[in-house]
């Protein structure tokens, strides 16, 4: 017999040895299993039967599909990030590895939004968009496990308190004080949202869990520690900057794009499904949200997403 067929007979036989039952076993088991096709393997049926219109308008299944195609992103993302901050040990390469990955995600979406921005009629979508009261991409738990896993808490803590809570450590207190809740707050009475109530009820304690699981192990923590010590490269410095403009300049102004072209009018402004106040919320100006405020000059910080935001209002 072929030397290197026996040796990996061997091998599955020192494998398959630990679960009490004879290779041979597993081998009659293989020759009577089907062949694996593509549409199995993908669960490809499964994939395109997610897709659900609530109204008889044709525009909408653009809405949805890329909005499935946007949350698969979220996840090859996350599936990055967590691999980092649950290796302590992570060497440099993988690290700068697991961060291009996640800009070239970023990329993709942004280049892709014109399919929202310029792929539907106007007058379908204010149709459609009626039927997903009070539902919202706002309430993509996802995106917030993103932020969560990049940044520490205290720089996520709505820009006005930020300082103020700079050195807290209690994680309840700073997911209170979060910035993406008072987006969802009406600004008249104070009261949250029922999107935000029903977001926090369904995640609120998963967004908790996640903080504690990171707290001081975030990418952000991660690269701090390496620039203390002298060891953060300039190719990795460069691709932590870029994922900071990524999602916190360029992605939410391609969202501010689809809702200037959709919910802008002359008289007055469209308000979004879920109540947020997106005039407010989506401008990076706004917020100043930075995942590593450490690896910008004050400069840059004080001008925080001005530029883009400007030379999009002088284009419109």
């Amino acid at each position: 017999m072929d030397q290197e067929l026996t040796s990996r007979l061997e091998a599955l036989k020192i494998k398959y040895s630990a679960s009490g039952q004879e290779l041979l076993d597993f081998l009659d088991g293989l020759l009577e299993a089907d062949y694996i096709t593509y549409w199995d393997y993908i669960r490809l049926d499964s994939l395109l039967s997610l897709q659900q219109p609530r109204t008889p308008h044709h525009d909408e299944s653009i809405f949805i599909i890329y909005h499935q195609i946007t949350e698969l992103y979220f996840k090859l993302c996350l599936h990055e990030l967590r691999f980092i901050v649950k290796n302590e040990k992570i060497d440099l390469e993988s690290f700068n590895e697991g961060i291009r990955r996640c800009n070239r995600y970023f990329e993709s979406l942004e280049q892709s939004f014109s399919i929202m921005v310029d792929g539907m009629k106007r007058d379908q979508f204010l149709k459609f968009r009626m039927s997903l009261i009070p539902a919202s991409g706002f309430q993509s738990a996802q995106y917030r496990m993103i932020e969560l896993a990049i940044a520490r808490l205290n720089d996520l803590v709505h820009f006005e308190k930020r300082e103020e809570y700079s050195n807290e450590k209690n994680i309840s207190t700073l997911l209170d004080n979060i910035y993406w809740k008072k987006g969802a707050t009406m600004e008249s009475s104070g009261e949250k949202t029922l999107t935000l109530l029903q977001f926090e009820s369904k995640y609120g304690n998963e967004f908790k869990s996640q903080a504690e699981e990171y707290q001081g192990n975030t990418v952000s923590d991660q690269a701090k520690s390496l620039l203390k010590n002298g060891l953060l490269t300039d190719e990795l410095k460069n691709s932590l900057r870029n994922l900071d403009q990524h999602i916190n300049v360029l992605w939410p102004l391609q969202h501010y794009r689809s809702a200037v072209r959709y919910l802008a009018k002359q008289s007055s402004d469209v308000r979004a499904t879920g109540g947020t106040n997106w005039q407010k919320y989506l401008p990076p100006k706004f917020q100043k949200r930075i995942f590593f405020p450490f690896l910008w000059s004050e400069k840059e910080k004080n001008e925080w997403g001005k530029s883009f935001y400007d030379s999009y209002i002088k284009e419109h």
